[in-house]
């Protein structure tokens, strides 16, 4: 990847955030933000075994990425070419020897990318999602987190579901979540060495969604080469000092227009958790974020 410019926060990332944000309310036309998108009816019309990258990113989150990489594995998809793309920092070193040990792993149909950026980099998500875009030569990409699994019979399941398709966003109707497990729960501590591990589905419950919003991204291929991910907002291509809150989502949907349609794709699960790795440990922040996603819960 190519590497880029690391700024200092500036002092007008508040107002640049702000101002992306009320833009995606409506209030601007996409059309300045991004290029074109190609018309429907120009863009691939496939039908039978499908290629499909799924981009994922990590930093301090190796424990949940476990479970990730390991249903790769333990539930290879049998009809869909996989491209399991993650982004990494080399400073986070349980992620990467994470990498290293699925790097291992030879399965079928599954193709590893690892992806390697400064963290810098890594803490604005736009960024890796945006030259996954650019450089994709799948049919279609899933923008995803790492506490997402791919249990049994998604991938397949999704292809079945792509057939034909030629929809800009699409996403899961449905999902199954854990309720937020605190940070020493034997789920969470049973990732954090290197090893295959695999989840209790009975200790999910099903949760439906109305919109393609954060790790529930699906696009069609030739959309995601032809405008990228975020590529003319600028802060959301810009390195910052710490993990930024990922308002990016949002304004994608708002650049290609639609909320995203959704599809029946079971097999969808996610773990949440109280404290968020990606914050200092014990820090103000740290303690305030967990307490609120307590209240949440």
């Amino acid at each position: 990847m190519q590497q880029t410019k690391v700024y200092p926060q500036r002092w007008y990332d508040g107002f640049l955030g702000y101002f992306f944000r009320l833009a995606a309310s409506g209030m601007l036309p996409a059309s300045w933000f991004r290029d074109p998108i190609p018309k429907v009816e120009n863009r691939k019309k496939l039908d039978g075994p499908l290629n499909l990258e799924i981009v994922s990113h990590c930093w301090q989150y190796s424990n949940m990425l476990a479970y990730q990489l390991s249903s790769f594995v333990n539930h290879p998809p049998k009809t869909t070419r996989v491209t399991v793309t993650v982004f990494y920092s080399e400073a986070d070193k349980d992620t990467a020897e994470l990498l290293q040990f699925f790097s291992q792993h030879r399965i079928s149909n599954v193709n590893w990318n690892w992806q390697p950026l400064p963290k810098e980099q890594l803490f604005r998500r736009g960024i890796g999602r945006n030259w996954a875009s650019r450089s994709t030569e799948a049919d279609w990409v899933w923008y995803t987190d790492c506490d997402i699994i791919f249990h049994e019979g998604c991938l397949d399941t999704l292809c079945e579901q792509l057939q034909g398709r030629t929809d800009t966003l699409l996403f899961p109707r449905q999902e199954r979540t854990t309720p937020m497990l605190a940070a020493s729960d034997p789920m969470l501590q049973a990732g954090r060495k290197p090893q295959l591990v695999d989840i209790e589905s009975d200790q999910f419950s099903l949760h439906s969604r109305d919109r393609a919003k954060g790790a529930f991204q699906i696009v069609h291929g030739d959309v995601a080469r032809a405008i990228g991910y975020c590529e003319g907002l600028s802060l959301y291509q810009t390195p910052a000092d710490h993990w930024c809150k990922c308002y990016e989502d949002r304004a994608f949907r708002w650049l290609v227009g639609t909320q995203g349609t959704p599809i029946e794709v079971p097999g969808v699960y996610q773990i949440r958790h109280i404290h968020k790795g990606r914050y200092k440990k014990d820090s103000f922040w740290s303690r305030v974020r967990s307490k609120i996603r307590r209240m949440q819960e």
